[in-house]
């Protein structure tokens, strides 16, 4: 509590020690499109006339302008490839709409007149990455969501063709708890796993505006959760960007994926525009990656070319298990380490992936005479469904998973919004092919029959064979001397001759082990294609886990939400000669609540047991300008979860601008994360162990190694026992620098150093609750757990990037990034997260546009191309035991080519993600990534 004060007490002289300045200045507001498609301008320049004063406008065209001009003063407008224009201003309220033409005029060489990087991204005391709509349309990637990729700092990760994850600054996971994910300022997370499904439940790219990423921590600006970094993508407004959208595209693996928007808007008797409303629907289909790596599972006992198999990667059922390790048991010579046959995660995952979106929005008008100022209420609905493969612990089978989503907002552009949501899913017939293939081999025959049977075979059938090779040392030539017999063994055993024989010993074990035995109630192993594994693998899936010994997921959860944000603006406007320029202020407060309903199947809810959980927050926070250069910023947010004390995310900054090209930045940034429901209420039997949550703490595990030593000696002292703590939320504190500039016009170098301190990771602990006979000392239970628990070491991490943009000619540009990361602490706590990241990082790209292209003496006009090569180091990705392994370094290149056809309203593109094919891992245990090819249309009819 007395940091807490102190927190406070901090952003409170920040927000309120200039309160009591005179206001003296006056801010104009309004907005730049395109005089032909109505789309709005990012980055259009303004400034008024014979003065130095001007802003650039943001990602919708929208500009913001305090000036101490006195009435009338002249704007000037520019944007590059468009003809310049001039607007007299007359008083503060006057509607601003300035609509520019394209230049008719080429010309060889152009002077960028403005910074073509958006003021919002500039003066931003975060590192930034934006996706405007120009950039979403030209991206080379299949979709925008793969576009940001490309970006300073992000680490792209595809599970497969319809999982992908967003993560930057390290600690990845491909279940991304640790990013914020919102649309609209709506958090579009799963309510059950409490992470966004990538673009799952997202947004049509028919009806993205704009896409941003805001790098780091960030609970501060933006809530809990928000520990790596935000995602945060704008829809188009219905009033702005009305009329008929629709796009196709198709491609390799049988890809297909169609939208449609369609928005409009009905005037009032005034001839002011007041109710309008938006449609979107989008579908994607495509034969999913497949998940065929058979390598050997990293840092296992058993090779590739041990005779009694070994564990493979995409293969589940066949892993190590210490009571199959005979490679000491001298007595049955050849035997070893033996694994069962599993199977093959193609065998028991559908890799059809597709999914559907519907959405739409009716945008009310409370006072239409001012036009885009007026308050605004919006009704919003989205629906969501598909198939795709999730990576978390296991590969899990998401099929026909929903959800839907609504929203209430009431809102004022730039100065409140009030906002309602709810978000509710329903698992469909999701299961787990992990689990699901350890059933099937036990409804077979059990791993302790079928071990028995394997040794039994082995030593009545094999042992007499294998004695019988030639060069069998002789045990009667080592009596008295066994550690030399067995090292003779051991070396007779090796010899590759043998170890071909072996093969087929094995080989033939594994066939005769795995027929049926009446008189154990076992059956033949179910053969994949067969209608014996048809009904069997349909029969477990259909089956809820926990309550009916299935392996599909019950999941209805839900997520309420309310948010309220207010904005105190221009609150200090001094006379001409004061230092400070401005103080803005604003203030907000959210609440929370979760609604988990999985049946037992998944969470600790079984029965009568509530297990709802609710969290709240409040927060304020102000930036102060002096002398237009110097902007200095606060915040703090105060955090509650039902399940945890008060926590504070404090934050500052300095942002120095000494010209119109220059920003220095400086800031101190803080996150925090909750653990989710699964880390507080998990109960997941996964066969091997049971995953549990651990809200209350957990006493008397015993560490597997001491059990394993316990079975061999019997001796009680070698049992040792542990305690988890109950589970805690993460903390992070990042320090940051950053310097942008804009050289010559044309060149814009945005660079940053971090450095980060975080404490409590949640990760897990790994025990085994077990009980033993008083006599014999023999085990009469033994259960293995997975243990949600924070680690105890503090780390560090740090990392440098920078991003160059280079414009030249009239419509090129030259982009390029790199970005370097760094785990330094190193640590022995078995809990700290893997960092999963690569050292480093870099994109190259070069993109044109509006570009006159001659073919057979004739000129097609309005061509267009990006290309973008990225390099990836790398690096051990760390998830489950099953998927923890090196990812090599990789390349891919992706390009595309487009051609707008003005006189239709369509634009085609020709492209491909991984141009060249190289087939790739971006996640352990997922699929190798090769091209995905692709042609589109889109038809773009803005109504006037």
């Amino acid at each position: 509590m007395k940091y807490l004060s102190k927190s406070l007490m901090l952003s409170i002289i920040l927000i309120f020690s200039c309160s009591g300045i005179i206001h003296a200045q006056t801010t104009i507001r309004g907005e730049i499109r395109d005089a032909t498609n109505k789309e709005g301008l990012a980055n259009a320049t303004v400034i008024i006339k014979g003065t130095t004063e001007g802003t650039v406008a943001d990602l919708e065209g929208k500009f913001e302008l305090s000036t101490a001009q006195k009435f009338p003063f002249t704007l000037l407008v520019s944007y590059v490839g468009y003809t310049d224009k001039e607007l007299i201003v007359t008083a503060a309220n006057q509607k601003i709409l300035i609509e520019l033409s394209e230049d008719a005029v080429t010309i060889d060489q152009v002077e960028v007149k403005g910074r073509r990087i958006s003021e919002k991204k500039v003066q931003s005391p975060l590192t930034m990455e934006t996706l405007d709509a120009i950039a979403i349309t030209e991206t080379p990637a299949a979709n925008f969501y793969d576009g940001l990729g490309s970006l300073k700092e992000v680490d792209l990760t595809a599970a497969s063709l319809g999982f992908k994850i967003i993560n930057t600054r390290g600690f990845n996971s491909t279940s991304p708890v640790r990013s914020l994910q919102i649309i609209d300022g709506v958090d579009n997370q799963s309510p059950g796993l409490n992470f966004s499904l990538g673009n799952f439940l997202g947004a049509s790219e028919l009806d993205v505006n704009s896409v941003t990423l805001i790098v780091g921590a960030s609970s501060a600006f933006y809530g809990p959760n928000a520990f790596n970094g935000v995602v945060s993508m704008q829809t188009k407004s219905p009033f702005l960007h009305k009329g008929l959208k629709v796009m196709l595209k198709g491609g390799e693996r049988n890809l297909f994926e169609a939208g449609i928007r369609w928005a409009d808007a009905f005037k009032n008797k005034a001839g002011k525009e007041a109710v309008a409303y938006k449609f979107n629907i989008s579908g994607f289909k495509a034969n999913d990656w497949i998940a065929d790596n058979y390598d050997q599972v990293y840092d296992t006992p058993s090779s590739v070319n041990n005779p009694g198999g070994f564990d493979a990667v995409n293969i589940y059922g066949d892993e190590y298990l210490v009571y199959n390790d005979l490679s000491n048991t001298f007595s049955l010579p050849g035997l070893g380490i033996i694994h069962r046959q599993g199977y093959r995660e193609r065998d028991v995952v559908d890799y059809d992936s597709e999914n559907l979106k519907v959405a739409g929005a009716l945008h009310f008008r409370l006072n239409p005479a001012k036009d885009y100022n007026s308050p605004e209420l919006v009704l919003g609905s989205n629906y969501s469904t598909g198939t795709t493969v999730y990576q978390g612990d296991n590969r899990y089978s998401l099929r026909g998973i929903q959800f839907f989503q609504h929203k209430v907002e009431l809102k004022q552009a730039d100065k409140y919004f009030l906002r309602f949501y709810v978000t509710h899913e329903d698992a469909g017939n999701s299961y787990d092919p992990y689990f699901t293939s350890l059933l099937l081999q036990q409804n077979a025959k059990d791993d302790v029959k079928w071990a028995s049977d394997y040794i039994n075979f082995w030593q009545t059938t094999i042992n007499p064979r294998v004695r019988r090779i030639e060069g069998y040392p002789n045990p009667i030539d080592y009596i008295g001397r066994p550690a030399e017999f067995q090292a003779a063994q051991g070396l007779f055993l090796a010899n590759p001759r043998v170890q071909d024989s072996l093969q087929v010993y094995h080989s033939l074990a594994q066939v005769q082990v795995a027929k049926g035995n009446p008189l154990f109630e076992s059956v033949d192993f179910f053969e994949p294609g067969t209608e014996r594994f048809k009904q069997e693998f349909n029969d477990i899936i259909s089956r809820l886990g926990y309550s009916e010994g299935g392996t599909r997921f019950f999941d209805r959860s839900a997520l309420y939400h309310a948010h309220g944000e207010y904005m105190f603006n221009d609150l200090v406007k001094p006379d001409q000669g004061s230092s400070i320029t401005d103080l803005d202020i604003q203030v907000g407060a959210n609440y929370r609540l979760y609604t988990p309903n999985s049946k037992g199947s998944i969470l600790l809810d079984t029965g009568d047991l509530n297990i709802n959980t609710y969290e709240y927050g409040i927060y304020g926070g102000g930036t102060l300008e002096l002398d237009k250069r110097l902007k200095i910023s606060g915040s703090v947010r105060l955090d509650k979860n039902k399940n945890f004390n008060y926590l504070v995310s404090p934050a500052a900054s300095l942002v120095y601008t000494p010209n119109r090209d220059q920003v220095l930045r400086f800031s101190f940034s803080s996150a925090i994360r909750n653990p989710t429901l699964a880390d507080q209420y998990l109960f997941y039997n996964v066969g091997r162990a049971i995953l549990i949550g651990n809200l209350n703490g957990f006493s008397d595990l015993l560490t597997i190694e001491s059990l394993r030593t316990y079975l061999t000696t019997r001796n009680r002292n070698d049992l040792e026992y542990f305690d988890v703590a109950p589970i805690r939320p993460e903390k992070v504190r990042t320090l940051e620098a950053g310097y942008r500039n804009t050289f010559f016009d044309k060149l814009y170098v945005d660079a940053t150093y971090y450095y980060s301190f975080y404490q409590d990771f949640i990760g897990y602990n790994i025990g085994v609750d077990a009980a033993f006979e008083t006599l014999t000392g023999s085990p009469t239970r033994v259960q293995a757990y997975r243990v949600a628990a924070n680690a105890v070491d503090q780390v560090t991490t740090q990392g440098f990037s920078i991003g160059s943009s280079y414009y030249f000619g009239q419509n090129y540009v030259l982009n390029g990034n790199y970005s370097f990361n760094q785990l330094n602490s190193i640590s022995n706590d078995p809990i700290i997260p893997a960092f999963n990241t690569p050292k480093h990082k870099y994109n190259i790209g070069i993109s044109g546009r509006d570009l006159a292209v001659n073919f057979l003496g004739l000129k097609f006009p309005d061509f267009g191309f990006n290309v973008n090569y990225k390099w990836i180091d790398g690096f051990i990705f760390e998830g489950s035991p099953q998927f923890t392994g090196i990812i090599p370094s990789y390349n891919m290149l992706d390009a595309q080519i487009n051609w707008q056809v003005k006189t239709i309203n369509t634009t085609f593109k020709l492209g491909a993600s991984n141009l060249l094919n190289n087939m790739t891992f971006q996640t352990y245990g997922g699929p190798r990534i090769g091209r995905l090819a692709y042609l589109s249309m889109v038809y773009d009819w803005n109504k006037k």
